[in-house]
């Protein structure tokens, strides 16, 4: 092989590594993301350890590094919607939680039964209460709230796991400018208490 020849194999492979990593930067700011559960807010539709994809194109193409704003609107995030934002207290962390409440929604926690525009939800499938008391609202805002109407370009968010989740009953609404995207499936889940994989949780789709 002549030095020429080498020069030509070399660089094809540099612009190859270049174009694979402008490739991966634009579907990771643009398309999809990966993140990992850290805490249990979300049991048991996701568990610690589990590795989701969140789908960015969704709700519509942001211009990065601005205060999220949208470039290209395509939708808005819907009731029961699992979403990433940026966690309103401190904007640096990335918080996930379901959607309970849009624009306009009347939310109201009574006993901690779930009421939206006067009407109970009781097809919460995902929702769980590890804790049967019903602690005064004068003590905690989790099993008594409101009630509050979410105001415009904003969230009502609350995790799965009712109980001990750390949501807007707590620390308020959500910019729909701080939404990242919507969790769409879980492509790895590690049990580091059991050092396994949950192989049965690999390729669940998320509702």
């Amino acid at each position: 092989m002549t030095i020429e020849n080498k020069k030509s194999s070399l660089r094809e492979n540099v612009e190859a590594i270049l174009i694979a990593i402008v490739l991966a930067l634009f579907i990771r700011t643009f398309v999809v993301q990966a993140f990992k559960i850290p805490s249990g807010s979300m049991k048991n539709t996701l568990l610690i350890g589990d590795h989701i994809l969140v789908n960015k194109f969704i709700y519509g193409v942001k211009i990065p590094f601005t205060d999220g704003k949208t470039l290209i609107p395509i939708s808005d995030p819907d009731r029961k919607d699992i979403v990433v934002f940026k966690y309103p207290e401190d904007p640096k962390k990335d918080f996930i939680k379901r959607v309970v409440g849009v624009a306009g929604d009347k939310i109201q926690i009574r006993n901690k039964q779930l009421f939206v525009n006067d009407t109970l939800q009781a097809s919460e499938e995902y929702a769980i209460h590890k804790d049967s008391r019903i602690l005064p609202v004068q003590l905690t805002a989790r099993d008594n709230f409101g009630p509050v109407t979410v105001p415009d370009h904003s969230l009502f968010v609350m995790g799965d796991n009712r109980d001990n989740s750390h949501d807007s009953r707590f620390w308020g609404f959500v910019d729909l400018k701080a939404v990242k995207g919507k969790a769409f499936i879980i492509y790895w889940s590690w049990n580091k208490e059991a050092f396994g994989v949950r192989w049965n949780r690999i390729g669940d789709a998320l509702r």
